[in-house]
């Protein structure tokens, strides 16, 4: 009985966690399976917000050892290079293995082969990456993505299975009762792990504030140049330059996700802190893919059909 009374008292005097507390927790116990279950696998890092906070996790689940994976990003070449200089930083402060696969290596390859000089290389990036699991044999690829990010997110996994062919399928999925989960494949398939699935972009941002993480500068409010193209913010660069009739503006920006210049566009913001960014965050009523990502918008580009051609 007294055990009992020293326990119940313990239990009284330990703080209550926080729904941050018991987010980091699942994803840290994902990741653990990920690495307890799984022979050879990698975690995708590309410089983003999301990713970020993959690394500080991962930091969690298994230091002071080295990391059980490699980290793995797969570069379209038309990256913001503010983010692939920080993505190089990070993983030098961290210590730990960084693997570059480029989508222009593909296409030296003549495995991707673009429809014209100026179309988006980021649906191209499914190739890569099935090419690199296939170069290093991962049977795993630990990613960033949130079930809140858009519908095909959300109909995925926490261990999202793979065919031998690096494809997708929404009905073939795994039941994960009691946060149980079978990374169990055939020589050939491939898991996809999500630690973060059940997090929001609110959730993100206040885990950034609390863990003080660093991140790239385009994240924050900064001034450029942008033309507005069917309702969204187009920045002007080498790659998007403005067309006939369209008025180039230098306003304050600022970008919510980040990927291949050509597709990812920033939104209107004063926000120049991790503070701002959850005050707007929380307020915001348009997903940040689809307020941001220019190739989202069209059905041949649907996320759910990349999916289920290999993409992340």
């Amino acid at each position: 009985m007294r055990d009992v009374l020293l326990n119940d008292r313990a239990c009284a005097a330990a703080p209550a966690l926080d729904h941050l507390d018991w987010l980091e927790a699942e994803a840290i116990h994902i990741l653990r399976e990920v690495a307890g279950q799984c022979a050879n696998p990698v975690l995708l890092f590309s410089g983003g917000k999301d990713s970020i906070c993959l690394l500080r996790l991962a930091e969690k689940a298994f230091r002071p050892g080295k990391f059980p994976f490699p980290l793995l990003h797969v570069d379209t070449g038309h990256n913001y290079p503010e983010v692939t200089a920080f993505r190089d930083r990070r993983a030098a402060e961290l210590g730990e293995r960084l693997i570059v696969r480029s989508v222009e290596d593909s296409m030296a390859r003549g495995t991707v082969v673009l429809k014209s000089p100026n179309e988006s290389r980021n649906k191209h990036q499914s190739v890569t990456l099935l090419e690199a699991i296939a170069e290093f044999a991962f049977d795993a690829c630990i990613g960033g993505a949130r079930r809140d990010e858009e519908k095909a997110r959300a109909k995925e996994r926490v261990f999202s299975f793979r065919d031998d062919f690096g494809q997708w399928d929404p009905k073939n999925q795994r039941p994960e009762l009691w946060n149980l989960y079978n990374a169990r494949i055939h020589p050939g398939e491939n898991i996809r792990a999500f630690p973060i699935s059940n997090w929001t972009e609110l959730d993100v941002w206040q885990y950034i504030a609390r863990e003080q993480l660093e991140l790239p500068s385009i994240y924050f409010a900064h001034t450029r140049p942008v033309v507005r193209r069917s309702g969204t913010l187009v920045p002007v660069t080498p790659l998007t330059p403005p067309r006939d009739g369209e008025v180039v503006e230098d306003i304050p920006v600022r970008f919510r996700t980040v990927g291949d210049i050509t597709c990812t566009a920033p939104v209107a913001s004063s926000a120049d802190t991790v503070e701002k960014i959850i005050a707007e965050t929380a307020v915001t009523t348009i997903t940040e893919r689809g307020a941001t990502r220019l190739d989202d918008q069209s059905s041949e580009a649907s996320m759910e059909q990349r999916k289920k051609e290999g993409y992340f």
